[in-house]
């Protein structure tokens, strides 16, 4: 093995402190050289110049090659990677993760949704919940996870309440017909006090993640929504990394203040190597019985979050007394054929049809065809 093989070889095992895979895996290693006194140059490329943890990059690369004989010094050049590089490396470290991600009574390619927001009090829970029972509605079995320990809301949100009862196990989700479909849901809220503080951080609050995830059964839903606590702590890192397939949809009202609190959730998202899948923006105006449009939160916050992180605005939630009703009541307005109704509707054909489709679905390229198919057919 030439020096340089063997270098290449030390590097494969240097991980990137964040990533947590191999800096050769991720393809931050460019030319390695070495010349005939023993100079080992290495250049690697960072996501960013700025990447606060260069200097660890830096130190772990310096050690790993000045241990191989033959090597009198090492030279490092740090670079920047342009985006298509980071776009590659960002699709490696996801592929990688998904490989390396616990086994789960849910499918790889089983579609998860973690309704997410960077602060409270932007409508999130009601959100899932809502958007939930209108994937129901068109007949699919949808996993609902209540991720918000502290704060869990779901069970009421949505009507149901436990028991939970294990099989085989595993924690069986409470099951709530829903239109042609069914909800399969599990909360915190099913194991504790609806008024009972959990006094739980760090380990605790992952274990219980962990167990929600690992020692429950998921198999069979179509989707799994995750309603994720507010923030970017340790409950979001969790899912991040036991369930590597999951997408963002980011919550946030038109406010300037709660659309920059939403872009750090998004920015923590990508930095997990999660993608964002859309935005959603709740509470978008409030129309009285007068007929007058009041825009209470200000207006396009939405989607200037939308534009900035170059994904869909999904929706737009006006301010409406039946989805706080419904959430009282344990009937989300979602389930109505009214305009809220018809709202979330189009939310979840949306998201089945683009955005994230169900494990089996037929792919774009099928479809295509189908529709040259039916086209050429009219044509006859």
């Amino acid at each position: 093995m030439s020096i340089v093989e063997h270098v290449r070889d030390r590097l494969g095992q240097v991980l990137d402190p964040e990533l947590g895979a191999s800096i050769v895996e991720l393809g931050m290693v460019g030319d390695v050289s070495v010349s005939s006194d023993g100079v080992v140059t290495v250049v690697v490329a960072l996501t960013t110049a700025a990447c606060p943890l260069r200097s660890q990059i830096d130190r772990d690369v310096r050690e790993a090659v000045s241990l191989i004989d033959g090597v009198r010094s090492v030279n490092i050049t740090m670079g920047a990677m342009d985006a298509v590089q980071r776009d590659a490396l960002m699709r490696r470290a996801r592929q990688l993760a998904q490989d390396r991600a616990p086994t789960t009574s849910l499918p790889l390619g089983t579609p998860v949704l973690a309704i997410t927001s960077g602060k409270g009090g932007v409508g999130k829970s009601s959100v899932a919940a809502n958007l939930a029972v209108a994937l129901a509605r068109t007949g699919r079995s949808v996993g609902v996870l209540d991720a918000d320990i502290w704060g869990f809301s779901l069970p009421r949100l949505l009507g149901v309440s436990g028991p939970v009862e294990a099989s085989a196990g595993k924690m069986q989700p409470i099951e709530k017909k829903t239109g042609t479909g069914v909800l399969r849901v599990l909360s915190m809220g099913f194991l504790a006090e609806e008024e009972q503080a959990l006094l739980w951080r760090g380990l605790i609050v992952q274990r219980a993640v962990e167990q929600f995830i690992e020692d429950a059964d998921w198999s069979g839903v179509d989707y799994l929504i995750i309603d994720t606590p507010p923030g970017t702590g340790d409950i979001a890192m969790a899912l991040a990394r036991l369930l590597p397939q999951t997408g963002h949809l980011i919550v946030t009202t038109p406010a300037l203040a709660a659309q920059r609190v939403a872009a750090r959730a998004a920015d923590f998202a990508r930095r997990s190597n999660v993608r964002v899948l859309g935005v959603i923006e709740n509470m978008s105006s409030y129309t009285c019985s007068c007929g007058e449009v009041h825009e209470i939160f200000g207006r396009g916050g939405g989607k200037e979050l939308a534009e900035e992180l170059h994904v869909p605005l999904l929706a737009e939630i006006p301010l409406r007394e039946e989805v706080a009703h419904g959430g009282d009541a344990g009937e989300p307005a979602g389930l109505s054929d009214g305009p809220t109704g018809a709202l979330f509707a189009t939310m979840a054909t949306r998201i089945i049809d683009d955005i994230a489709p169900p494990l089996g679905a037929v792919g774009c390229s099928a479809r295509l065809l189908e529709a040259v198919e039916r086209a050429v057919r009219s044509a006859d």
